[in-house]
């Protein structure tokens, strides 16, 4: 009796042999999705890096593109990579002041690293910031493919990377870092690898005080998942949540036990920086002297910046976007805009909610390319430009 192909399995192989190829095509592809993000972050540091350099020599005391990257908060990290201080800091007059205490370990533990393999101090923060740029771009890649498709994966590095106060991506800040943590462990919880998202959600936790956003958007990933599949492990996302949830606690406990008062970390910020919880009253403040009065563009810059955040979350949020990713942006923005503060911080603070670029990101990966580009290259005109000048000319910290 004779055997057809198909009985004998003589099919078989070519079968394995698509499937091989269909997996080689789907990695050549991711990787050129990466390299393509990649590409996108550089030419934005680029431009940015070109304009910083450019409005810094027009100055009268310019301090270089070494000294803008490494100015204001920059410092503070690299002092506190050489170790925390044991308790309050006091002025003058007795006062109490800000000190390295207020900032989170990981991105100075970083530093740290480095500079034990021999980088200076400075040197060592850029490098962390800009590996850890590299890594958001290709983390924020994935997260815009993944809920979007592959060309929202590529306008939302576009957008997040040329928006107002990207420059911090290319400075001695703990942001860059934020954002590759943060997008990554969105980016692991929506594929369920649970143990990377916990990690990478503790990671977050302990690099600025939003991870506690981060760690609660995580919580509701894992409780979504254990909902839909009830018969599956419960324990893998229910321990990434945990892991999460308690980094900015632990932080918090750690330094009201170094310096022997339970509150020490909020009246360090409020000494320093006025950074105090007063559920939206400065900032509405702000909005009202600014927009009455219109002093100075700057301010009036800023005002704008916020409303236009408010009302894009708002459009995102009638999107219905993914639940944990719309849960972490509404506690960020409460977050920034509920804290008393230095006004001019905001933009910065605002740049990795993410929330807000959404409505945008959607509107470009549905557009046809000769419009999503040339939008997508005005946004970054005016932000990559806005960042360069707030670093160089504008006298102030962001």
């Amino acid at each position: 009796m004779s055997v057809t192909a198909s009985e004998s399995g003589g099919e078989a192989p070519a079968a394995e042999e698509t499937r091989a190829d269909r997996r080689l095509w789907d990695a050549a592809g991711g990787w050129h999705g990466a390299a393509v993000a990649v590409g996108i972050l550089a030419a934005t540091r680029i431009v940015q890096l070109t304009l910083l350099v450019w409005l810094d020599r027009a100055t009268a005391e310019p301090m270089g593109l070494r000294g803008n990257l490494l100015i204001w908060d920059g410092g503070w990290f690299r002092r506190v990579a050489e170790g925390y201080p044991h308790g309050y800091t006091y002025g003058p007059t007795g006062a109490l002041e800000g000190n390295e205490l207020a900032f989170f370990p990981l991105y100075p533990m970083l530093i740290r690293g480095l500079s034990a393999l021999g980088l200076d101090s400075g040197t060592a923060a850029l490098t962390v910031s800009w590996l850890a740029s590299v890594a958001a771009a290709v983390a924020l890649h994935l997260l815009g493919t993944s809920l979007y498709g592959r060309r929202a994966g590529w306008a939302l590095v576009a957008v997040c990377c040329s928006a107002p106060m990207s420059v911090v991506l290319s400075m001695a800040y703990s942001e860059s870092l934020f954002l590759a943590l943060l997008a990554g462990m969105f980016v692991a919880a929506h594929r369920k690898v649970w143990w990377a998202a916990g990690l990478l959600g503790l990671g977050c936790a302990l690099t600025r005080p939003t991870g506690a956003a981060a760690a609660l958007a995580l919580a509701v990933a894992a409780i979504m998942a254990v909902r839909r599949d009830p018969a599956g492990p419960k324990w893998p996302p229910l321990v990434a949540a945990g892991v999460a949830l308690a980094g900015v606690p632990a932080y918090l406990g750690w330094v009201g036990w170094r310096v022997g008062d339970p509150d020490a970390w909020f009246k360090i910020q409020t000494a320093g920086w006025g950074t105090s919880f007063d559920f939206g009253r400065s900032t509405l403040t702000f909005l009202h002297d600014t927009l009455t009065l219109g002093d100075g563009w700057v301010p009036m810059s800023v005002a704008l910046i916020l409303l236009a955040a408010a009302a894009a979350a708002a459009v995102a949020m009638a999107g219905r976007p993914w639940l944990p990713l719309a849960v972490y942006g509404l506690v960020a923005m409460v977050l920034v805009y509920g804290q008393a503060g230095y006004y001019h911080s905001k933009p910065r603070l605002l740049l990795p909610v993410l929330l807000t670029l959404l409505p945008a990101v959607t509107a470009a990966a549905r557009a046809r390319p000769r419009v999503a580009i040339p939008a997508i290259a005005a946004w970054a005109a005016f932000g990559l430009w806005y960042g360069a000048y707030l670093v160089a000319v504008w006298p102030y910290t962001i």
